[in-house]
């Protein structure tokens, strides 16, 4: 970022923290810092008969002048919030520049006067050198313990690595407070080690120095700060950084983090008050201010050096979250995190300048909480995602019962997840305004506005959870009944059909029911709602007649079992396969594939040909010349083939059912039978049965007849006929007698109708001219030279 760009955002974050800062800083000081009150100076002009009768005066007085102006200052008791802002503002102001001031004063006074006489060079030196051997001898010993130590984070490490028997993030935190309370063991032991080595081994054995005494304290706390950061930023241990960043970034910022620590840590807590000590309060307390400017100005840097690779690292995290809300956000923070970051350090100096004797505490615990609970809000959705967000896996014979219920789980774990994780960021943004004092969380829950929210929310996801479970069981015992596998076997096709308009209805009485529930626990009053729901139905009902006559039909047609789903029917004039069957209407796939939605109000009659048993009705018939009863042999016969098929055999539910002749016709005597057979393979089974009776009518020499042609050539007034002359195509004999293969030809136009003879056989084709009259039936050759010699 550009230094002249960044001078005036700093400057205008200064302001704002000023200004948010300042009402609970001044409410604070004005709760820290209330003073006893002068109860000797009360008493003793009360004691004076003088004195007490002119406070008394005194008082008259200001009450009578409270009288007077009351209606004005009424109307200016309560100043605008833009003066508040204004008076707040330039109040701090003052405060810090009165400060710069005196540390200025305070300075220059100690230079202009003689330091010598105030200053023992001799006590410092000695202090100096006894607190320098303490500080060396705590250090090394910290060190050679961590050194120690290293086997055993090592081991932590890669068990939280390769680990089994549980999930990786759980073994992560277990191992990470394991770490943990190791390293406090350190840091507290190279405290106690460090505290007798002051103690009995440097300086006046038996007593500890406040300079000793300063540098341990501050040695426990900023070691222990710099244990919990490696926590979150542990560049040795893979297994153990609980942010999911590389070992060249976690020793960044741990290296970072732990120099600034250090720095305000042992230069407010070490430097300052021995500073303050043997030099000047002033000058400690200029001191302390250079220190917290100094980790101001640094923070500042290594914020606007990493702005845009951050920015970058949040972007890639970005586009690898699945939640749309994650993602924006995500990408927004990338923005707007080094404006947060400069935001902080921001309100840090303001609170170090403007209360100076609790602004460390209050920044760190605000610091830690919002630490934590970021940290444990991140650990949360982790833990959720790696028990319950990866995908479910039933047992294979819960699988197998219940097909349909893992998908159906898969499917709501996400939605799931994704409300959880809302109500995390919520907390963690609740719990983060109460550590910097912006939000009172306890109040706000102690209110009955909270009171009333949480368990109204609590409620609503009770009854939501509940009605999930609700629609888990009763559709997994629906599909429990429809299964094959399962169940009483395989289901009917009144069962499939009803239950699954059962289902179907099911989901939507309890959508409404949990809908209306919910309206009514928020406070929503769901009788108007109820009342306009039945006005609006009677409507609609008024409206679409055709509708509600559908849906009425729909369900006599359901109750009475007239079709199911997969049934052959006629419905509508439609004949084809129930393919889809509902409550308004039925989709029928006819045999051409095409696909009609019949509505049930257009249905006055349902032929079903899948109930019980179908019929085979076939008619066959025969020359008047064959025996009848050999004919029907020769079916019975055919019908014996039939059973003994292995594909068909199944489907014939009675014997063969000769109703006997039921018509002599023009050309045929016909013969029907009746073949019973198992529902919807009557077409399959005549259509086999077909086959077999023409082969066994062939075998048997009798004859289906078909239709014949017969020409008649006309004749003229005198009763005769012209010659009809023949063409001989191809036969074995000759009309003449003459050997075959020499065929008789006319020279006259002939046409190409084909004559079979008796049996049909291709014995003889000739060719007929329509000119001759008559042919002889028994293939002589005609009188009167009809037939030409070639």
């Amino acid at each position: 970022m550009n230094p002249k760009r960044a001078l005036p955002l700093m400057l205008g974050w200064l302001l704002l923290a000023l200004l948010v800062l300042a009402a609970p800083a001044q409410a604070q000081q004005a709760s820290g810092s209330s003073e006893p009150p002068a109860y000797s100076t009360l008493a003793d002009l009360l004691e004076n008969q003088e004195t007490r009768q002119e406070l008394i005066d005194q008082l008259r007085g200001m009450a009578g002048d409270v009288a007077e102006s009351a209606p004005g200052e009424a109307a200016s008791a309560a100043p605008s919030l833009p003066r508040q802002l204004a008076e707040l503002t330039s109040r701090v102001a003052s405060d810090i520049g009165s400060q710069l001031e005196a540390i200025a004063s305070a300075i220059g006074g100690m230079f202009a006067s003689d330091l010598e006489s105030t200053f023992d060079m001799g006590v410092f030196i000695s202090a100096a050198v006894n607190l320098g051997l303490v500080i060396l001898a705590t250090f090394v010993l910290f060190i050679v313990v961590r050194r120690l130590a290293r086997p055993l984070f090592t081991g932590i490490s890669q068990w939280s690595l390769n680990g089994r028997g549980l999930t990786p993030i759980l073994r992560l935190i277990i191992c990470v407070a394991l770490a943990a309370v190791v390293d406090v063991l350190i840091v507290s032991l190279a405290y106690l080690g460090g505290n007798l080595i002051a103690t009995f081994a440097i300086g006046q054995t038996g007593e500890l120095s406040t300079q000793a005494s300063l540098f341990l304290n501050a040695f426990l706390v900023i070691e222990l700060l710099k244990a919990g950061v490696r926590m979150l930023f542990a560049s040795r241990y893979d297994g153990l950084r609980l942010l999911p960043i590389s070992s060249e970034e976690a020793a960044y910022w741990n290296r970072w983090i732990a120099r600034l620590i250090g720095l305000v840590g042992y230069g407010l807590m070490v430097v300052v008050p021995l500073v303050t000590a043997y030099l000047s309060p002033a000058v400690g307390k200029g001191l302390g201010t250079l220190i917290m400017v100094g980790a101001f100005l640094y923070a500042v840097v290594v914020v606007l050096k990493n702005r845009k690779r951050l920015r970058d690292a949040f972007n890639a995290k970005a586009h690898q979250t699945t939640m749309a809300a994650s993602r924006v956000s995500l990408q927004l923070f990338a923005r707007t995190w080094h404006l947060f970051a400069l935001a902080y350090f921001t309100m840090v100096l303001v609170l170090t300048l403007t209360r100076p004797e609790d602004a460390l505490p209050f920044v760190l615990f605000a610091t830690l909480k919002t630490i934590g609970a970021v940290v444990m809000g991140l650990l949360l959705s982790s833990f959720l995602t790696q028990t319950i967000g990866r995908r479910i896996r039933l047992s294979d014979d819960l699988r197998r019962k219940l097909p349909l219920l893992e998908p159906r789980l898969n499917s709501y774990v996400p939605n799931a997840l994704r409300v959880i994780r809302t109500v995390i960021v919520v907390l963690i943004i609740m719990v983060v305004l109460n550590a910097w004092g912006a939000f009172d969380l306890a109040a706000w829950y102690a209110s009955e506005v909270g009171r009333n929210l949480v368990g109204k929310l609590v409620s609503v996801a009770t009854i939501l959870a509940i009605a999930l479970m609700v629609w888990l069981a009763l559709a997994s015992l629906i599909e429990h009944k429809l299964n094959p596998d399962t169940g009483g076997g395989m289901p009917s096709a009144r069962a499939q059909t009803l239950l699954s308009l059962f289902r179907n209805a099911l989901a939507i009485a309890l959508v409404t029911m949990t809908a209306m529930i919910v309206l009514a626990e928020i406070g929503i009053n769901i009788g108007p709602l109820i009342a306009g729901a039945g006005v609006l139905g009677l409507a609609i009902g008024f409206g679409a007649q055709k509708l509600v006559q559908d849906i009425i039909t729909g369900i006599f047609i359901q109750v009475e079992n007239a079709m199911n789903t997969g049934d052959v029917v006629t419905v509508g004039g439609i004949t084809g396969t129930a393919e889809k069957l509902n409550i308004r209407s039925v989709g029928i796939r006819d045999l051409s594939g095409t696909y009609h939605l019949v509505p049930f109000s257009s249905v006055d009659t349902v032929s079903n040909y899948m109930r019980g048993f179908g019929n085979h009705v076939g008619e066959y018939g025969i020359a008047y010349r064959e025996n009848i009863d050999a004919a029907i042999e020769q079916l019975q016969l055919a019908f014996e083939d039939l059973k003994a098929s292995d594909e068909h055999g199944r489907k014939l539910l009675a014997p063969l059912d000769v109703a006997g002749v039921i018509a002599l016709a023009d050309s045929s005597v016909n013969i029907r039978v009746i073949i019973k057979t198992t529902p919807g393979d009557q077409w399959a089974v005549g259509r086999a049965y077909n086959r077999l009776v023409k082969l066994r009518f062939d075998e048997a020499g009798i004859e289906i007849p078909f239709p014949h042609t017969t020409l008649y050539f006309g004749q003229d007034k005198a009763g005769s006929a012209p010659p009809a002359n023949l063409r001989v195509m191809q036969q074995d004999f000759t009309i003449d007698g003459s050997p075959a293969g020499q065929p008789k030809f006319d020279g006259g136009a002939t046409d190409d109708r084909f004559i079979p003879d008796r049996k049909g056989a291709n014995s003889a084709s000739k060719r007929i001219n329509p000119r001759h009259e008559q042919v002889d039936p028994e293939n002589r050759k005609p009188s009167g030279g009809d037939v030409d010699e070639p």
